[in-house]
C-alpha cells in the first residue's frame, strides 16, 4: 500500500480519505498491470483529490489531477477512464486539474499582471473543456431568459457520440460542472 499512497499529493500534506486512497490504489494497480498499454506514462501520474457525487441514480466520481501533470493525463484520458470505470463499476468518472483563480486585486500577492489563464471565466472555460474530456467541445450557446438566467448549451463532437458511451454520460457532465462551478450548462449532441 505504501507504493499506492505515492499516487497521491495532498496540500501541506494532508491525510488522504478512504475514496482518495481506493482510487489512487486503483491507478498504482493500472500502474503495474502487465497488460497495461499506458503504463509508462502513468508512472508520472498522481493525483490531488478526488470526491463522489449523486447523479440521477448514479454516482460520479470526480477526480482531481495537480495542473503540472495534466498534460500526461490528457494523452491517456480515454484509455485511463475506462480502466477505472471497469475497477469502480456503476460509477461514471471524470477528470478535472487544478487551476487557480486570481482576483481583481491580484496585486496584493506580489503579482504585476494576471494572466489570462487565471481568470475566473478562463478557468470555468477549461473546466468544462476537462470535464467533457476525452470528447472535444464543438459549440457553446449562452441562453439569457426573459427572467435573467443564464443557461450554457454546450454541443459536443458529434463523431463521439457512438463510442464509449458518452451519450449516458450527458448528465453527469451537467452535474459535476453544477458543482465545480456553480453554473447551469446543458451538454448535448447536434441534432441532424
Amino acid at each position: 500500500m505504501f507504493n499506492a499512497r505515492k499516487k497521491i499529493v495532498k496540500e501541506k500534506g494532508a491525510a488522504p480519505t478512504d475514496l482518495e486512497e481506493e482510487v489512487a490504489k486503483a491507478l498504482f494497480d493500472i500502474e503495474v498491470s502487465p497488460s497495461s498499454d499506458i503504463k509508462g506514462d502513468l508512472r508520472d501520474v498522481y493525483m490531488s483529490s478526488a470526491q463522489e457525487l449523486e447523479v440521477k441514480n448514479r454516482v460520479a466520481l470526480v477526480v482531481h489531477f495537480p495542473f503540472r501533470v495534466w498534460k500526461t493525463v490528457r494523452k491517456i484520458q480515454g484509455r485511463l477512464i475506462r480502466e477505472l470505470e471497469k475497477k469502480f463499476s456503476k460509477k461514471h468518472v471524470v477528470f478535472v486539474a487544478n487551476r487557480t483563480i486570481l482576483d481583481k486585486n491580484f496585486r496584493r500577492k506580489g503579482l504585476q499582471v494576471r494572466p489570462r489563464s487565471r481568470t475566473l471565466t478562463s478557468v470555468h472555460e477549461s473546466i468544462m473543456e476537462d470535464v467533457v474530456g476525452p470528447t472535444e467541445i464543438y459549440g457553446k450557446r449562452t441562453r439569457i431568459s426573459v427572467d435573467g438566467t443564464k443557461l450554457m448549451k454546450v454541443i459536443l463532437d458529434p463523431k463521439d457520440k457512438d463510442k464509449e458511451n458518452v451519450e449516458t454520460k450527458l448528465a453527469t457532465y451537467a452535474a459535476v460542472y453544477k458543482k465545480l462551478t456553480n453554473k447551469e450548462a446543458v451538454f448535448q449532441f447536434p441534432e441532424v
